[in-house]
């Protein structure tokens, strides 16, 4: 599973839909979202891609503290 959270809002789709893969690159899944959400790459440079152990995938910002 993809979730996103982008623009205050969140959702998630299936990886398949989007034909995420094994292996790509968190330049390559940005990309994929980007287009998902029809916006440049650009609007996606301070995100984080993080893998979870159960294969989930999650493109949110990066989290900044203090």
């Amino acid at each position: 599973m993809l979730h996103v959270r982008y623009n205050g809002r969140s959702f998630d789709v299936n990886e398949r839909v989007l034909g995420l893969t094994v292996g790509m690159t968190d330049t390559e899944i940005k990309e994929i979202v980007a287009r998902r959400l029809e916006v440049g790459l650009g609007r996606l440079e301070d995100y984080v891609v993080d893998r979870r152990p159960n294969g989930d995938v999650i493109v949110r910002p990066e989290a900044v503290y203090g």
